[in-house]
C-alpha cells in the first residue's frame, strides 16, 4: 500500500497533468483560425430542378470561399418545393423557376420579400430523342399521327409545364395536342423521358437540353410564354438569415454569373 507521502505525490502528479492538458487545449484553441472554432453552418437550399448541375458547381466554389458554411441542396419542381416549405420543411433559401410560385410563397408569408432577387433567366425549347425515328418539324409537326406522346411538366407544380401551355395556346395547338401529353414531375423528368426515347418529343429549358446534348436534339426555341426567370429569396423561418442573404449575394456576383452564363443561363 502507498504511504501518506506517496499518496499525496500521486494526487499532486495527476492534478498537475490535468492542469497541463487544460492549458494545452486552451492554447490550441487560441491558435486555431476563427472559422475553425465555430461549428460549420449548414444552409439548406431548395431550388428548381433545372438548376441542379450549375448550383452544385457554384456550391463547391462558395464553400471553398466560406469554410464555415456547408450547402445542402433539395432539387425538385418549384411548386413541390414551396409546398414542402409550407408544410414546415427546414429551408433557408428558395429558388424558383417562375415568378408565380415565388409570388405565392411571398403571399403566404413563407418567404422574406425584402430578400427577393432574380438570379438568372432561361428559354423553353422543343426537344426530340437524338436517335428518334419520328421526324418532327417544329411545333406544328407534333400534330402528325406518328407523334403519339409528348412530355410536359405538370401544370400545377412544374413551371415549364405552364410555360409550355402558354406557348401552345399562343400557337393554337394546345387543344389538338393535349391527348398526347405525358405529364412529368419535373423538367428533368421530361428530359429523361425524351432521352430514353419513351416519348417522341418534350418541352424543357435550353440549359436542360444542353446537359444531355448527346441524347436529345433541340428542334426549335419556343416563344409565346412569359419570360423564364429564376427569383430567389430567404425563407421567413430561416435560422441563419445572415448567411442565407450572403449566399444570395454570391449568386449575383461576377464569378457566379459567369458560371451561370457558361451553363447556358441568361442574365437575370
Amino acid at each position: 500500500m502507498l504511504g501518506e507521502t506517496e499518496m499525496t505525490l500521486a494526487v499532486f502528479t495527476r492534478a498537475t497533468r490535468r492542469a497541463s492538458l487544460g492549458v494545452f487545449a486552451a492554447l490550441a484553441l487560441a491558435a486555431a483560425p476563427a472559422w475553425a472554432q465555430t461549428p460549420a453552418q449548414t444552409l439548406t437550399v431548395s431550388a428548381a430542378a433545372s438548376l441542379t448541375n450549375v448550383l452544385k458547381t457554384l456550391g463547391a466554389q462558395y464553400e471553398a470561399r466560406h469554410p464555415g458554411v456547408k450547402l445542402q441542396y433539395n432539387f425538385a419542381a418549384s411548386g413541390v418545393l414551396i409546398q414542402q416549405i409550407a408544410q414546415g420543411a427546414p429551408v433557408d433559401v428558395f429558388i424558383s423557376a417562375d415568378e408565380e410560385t415565388m409570388a405565392r410563397g411571398i403571399g403566404q408569408k413563407l418567404l422574406d420579400a425584402t430578400t427577393r432577387r432574380d438570379i438568372a433567366s432561361n428559354q423553353v425549347v422543343l426537344i426530340v430523342p437524338s436517335s428518334g425515328a419520328v421526324p418532327v418539324a417544329g411545333l406544328t409537326g407534333l400534330k402528325v399521327e406518328a407523334v403519339k406522346r409528348i412530355a410536359i411538366g405538370k401544370l400545377a407544380t412544374v413551371p415549364v409545364g405552364r410555360y409550355t401551355q402558354q406557348a401552345l395556346n399562343a400557337a393554337k395547338l394546345w387543344g389538338a395536342l393535349e391527348p398526347k401529353f405525358v405529364y412529368a414531375d419535373s423538367v428533368r423528368q421530361v428530359l429523361d423521358y425524351v432521352a430514353r426515347g419513351e416519348v417522341e418529343a418534350g418541352f424543357v429549358y435550353a440549359t436542360d437540353a444542353a446537359v444531355m446534348a448527346d441524347k436529345v436534339k433541340v428542334i426549335q426555341r419556343v416563344d409565346g410564354h412569359d419570360p423564364v426567370r429564376y427569383p430567389a429569396a430567404v425563407t421567413a423561418d430561416s435560422k441563419q438569415k445572415a448567411a442565407a442573404v450572403d449566399f444570395l449575394a454570391y449568386l449575383l456576383s461576377a464569378p457566379a454569373q459567369d458560371a451561370l452564363s457558361k451553363a447556358g443561363f441568361g442574365q437575370p
